[in-house]
C-alpha cells in the first residue's frame, strides 16, 4: 500500500511539474502572438509589449517556484 502511494504523489508531482511548464509556455506564445498581431495590425505596440514585460516575469518566476518545490521534495524529502 505504501509503494502506491508513494508511486502516486510521484506521479502526481510530475503532473504538476508538466502542467506549470504547459502553462507558462501557452502564456508566453500568447503574449508573443499578440505583440506579431498587434505589429502586422499597424497597432500600438506600447500595450501589448507593457504586458509581455510584466506578464512574462511573472509566470517564469511560479514556474521557477514549482520546480523548486518538486526538486525540493524530490531530492529532499526521502531524507525526512
Amino acid at each position: 500500500m505504501m509503494e502506491t502511494s508513494d508511486r502516486l504523489i510521484r506521479a502526481l508531482q510530475w503532473v504538476w511539474v508538466g502542467f506549470a511548464f504547459f502553462l507558462v509556455g501557452g502564456i508566453i506564445i500568447w503574449i508573443v502572438h499578440l505583440i506579431r498581431t498587434s505589429w502586422s495590425l499597424d497597432d500600438t505596440l506600447s500595450a501589448s509589449i507593457g504586458i509581455s514585460l510584466v506578464a512574462i516575469p511573472i509566470f517564469l518566476v511560479f514556474m521557477g517556484v514549482v520546480f523548486y518545490v518538486f526538486w525540493g521534495v524530490a531530492v529532499h524529502g526521502r531524507e525526512r
